[in-house]
């Protein structure tokens, strides 16, 4: 019943993405998410090595005969990523989707085509989708304010930036941002996206290695519990609200440098905070779905938990139809 362009194009069995997270996306999770119908993603960042990357492609295949993807992250601060030789790595393997985020993917698009790879690429606002539609993109994840992680400067929500880029792109939109239950899928759906795209939710599945303390944290956690710091150095970044959050907060109200920042903000502080439950010591990203996460549940739990109640909400939609 859930079926759209992007389940047809990926070769996926519901319209389920998982998000390409660094740290997380990993092989047993990736796989998880794959062999319950979705789309897993593992996340180039985590290694430093191109052969890296190729040992946990192997090892997802291990776990899954499924598709499965690759997310190339093109941020400046991440131009030391060895992104070449991390799409030469995808190419070699075989891999048949990739996700490009947080830059301009001009430099690969060309390549992975011509190797059959779909590439997606994750934008914030309708110019950059007609952009990413331009030049050759397969599909734009449409990331609203609600998002985990570096939502654009604009501030607009899902809600309104879906329709906006359905009516302005005739590539598949992904929407992408607070989503984590079954009713924001099928709002999703009837605001013309064709797929979902989901980081948070997953975090806290079973197959994640996130430590117990971090899940428990977005257990926890209310939708007013995530917080959006370094706006004042242009890199907006929504983060799960706790002591270092408020400390940057703090530090950029009184007009803290970047330099100031960083021993606070950077990826470090924040890799302890998720793997080993130091939940207070970094910052990690959020979206504001995470309170309608209520249990650590396995990545199928999730996924058939999603579609059974999403067919159910479509029957009990088309009833109301019937009725009139």
């Amino acid at each position: 019943m859930l079926k759209s362009r992007i389940t047809e194009m990926l070769g996926i069995q519901y319209p389920i993405i998982q998000g390409g997270m660094a740290w997380l996306g990993l092989a047993e999770l990736v796989a998880a998410v794959s062999n319950a119908g979705g789309l897993g993603i593992i996340g180039s960042v985590t290694f430093p090595t191109p052969e890296e990357l190729r040992n946990e492609i192997r090892r997802t295949r291990k776990l899954t005969d499924k598709p499965f993807g690759v997310n190339i992250t093109l941020l400046p601060a991440m131009r030391q990523l060895p992104n070449d030789g991390f799409v030469q790595v995808v190419v070699e393997e075989g891999v048949p989707v990739v996700e490009t985020t947080a830059g301009r993917p001009e430099k690969y698009v060309d390549t992975l085509k011509r190797a059959n790879v779909k590439v997606m690429h994750k934008v914030g606002s309708v110019r950059h989708a007609k952009n990413a539609e331009k030049i050759g993109c397969d599909a734009v994840i449409a990331v609203g304010f609600e998002g985990g992680g570096h939502p654009l400067m604009d501030d607009v929500s899902l809600w309104n930036l879906v329709p906006r880029m359905v009516d302005e792109v005739a590539i598949p939109v992904i929407a992408a941002g607070g989503t984590t239950d079954h009713r924001q899928m099928i709002a999703a759906l009837a605001l013309g996206a064709e797929a979902v795209l989901m980081g948070t939710v997953f975090m806290a599945a079973k197959e994640s290695v996130a430590h117990p303390k971090f899940k428990q944290a977005l257990i926890n956690a209310t939708e007013c519990d995530t917080v959006l710091i370094q706006r004042s150095i242009k890199n907006q970044t929504r983060v799960l609200r706790n002591r270092t959050a408020e400390e940057v907060l703090n530090m950029e109200s009184r007009g803290a440098s970047l330099e100031e920042l960083m021993p606070i903000i950077g990826g470090q502080r924040g890799k302890k905070a998720l793997m080993l439950g130091e939940v207070d010591e970094g910052t990690m990203t959020c979206g504001q779905g995470v309170g309608l996460i209520k249990n650590e549940l396995t990545v199928k739990e999730v996924i058939d938990g999603m579609v059974k109640e999403a067919e159910t909400l479509l029957k009990r939609l088309n009833s109301l139809n019937r009725s009139q």
